[in-house]
């Protein structure tokens, strides 16, 4: 039996680290066997693409450049982690995948779709998650938490016009794809987030 692709994604400050790890927890005690990966990365090619994509020394990279790293990075995950996992019968929890790049390269940098679809269709084929955790705060509270981190990475430099895009771009497409989609509202204490999360997948779960 094939395993199942679980994606959870959102724009920076939405508490993902977090949990990422309750939901670890969760699919851990429910008996699943867990393979926890992130984008960019999971690979040590793909680590070494995430560190120029984030790098600030590389503010003002054209976002072709951009995007078309995005998917290198990608196609290694895919083949290296992503696909033999679930082929093996194993749950995989990712931090982002291509809806970041819709959100992100499309949403926030202004990229033309169909050269996203186009990259999605010639890396990925047919493979989509099977379900999609949306975290979602407005643009100020998810940046303001995320300034209270740590030095910002080159995306984190971005202005507040261009989160805005990116939250957008998400809501969209969970209105889009709201067969896969679960949006959570990480605005609330984190109890009551995770109390969301745990109803999201308890279908999920239980079906499989």
């Amino acid at each position: 039996m094939k395993g199942k692709f679980i994606t959870v994604e959102g724009i920076e400050g939405v508490g993902k680290t977090t949990n990422i790890g309750f939901i670890h927890k969760l699919l851990s005690d429910a008996g699943k066997d867990v393979v926890l990966t992130r984008e960019p990365g999971g690979t040590p090619l793909g680590e070494a693409i995430r560190g120029l994509l984030l790098d600030p020394e590389y503010t003002g990279m054209d976002p072709d450049c951009e995007l078309q790293l995005m998917f290198a990075a990608r196609a290694e995950h895919l083949a290296r982690v992503i696909r033999p996992a679930v082929e093996a019968g194993k749950w995989v929890l990712c931090d982002r995948f291509t809806d970041a790049t819709y959100a992100y390269q499309g949403g926030g940098r202004g990229l033309d779709t169909d050269k996203i679809k186009a990259l999605e269709q010639l890396v990925q084929g047919d493979f989509r998650p099977d379900l999609t955790l949306l975290l979602d705060v407005p643009v100020e509270i998810g940046l303001e938490r995320a300034g209270n981190r740590s030095t910002p990475d080159r995306f984190e430099q971005e202005q507040v016009e261009f989160f805005e895009r990116v939250r957008q771009a998400y809501l969209e497409m969970a209105r889009t794809h709201d067969g896969r989609y679960r949006v959570i509202d990480a605005s609330q204490p984190l109890e009551a987030v995770q109390r969301q999360l745990d109803a999201a997948l308890e279908a999920t779960i239980k079906v499989n």
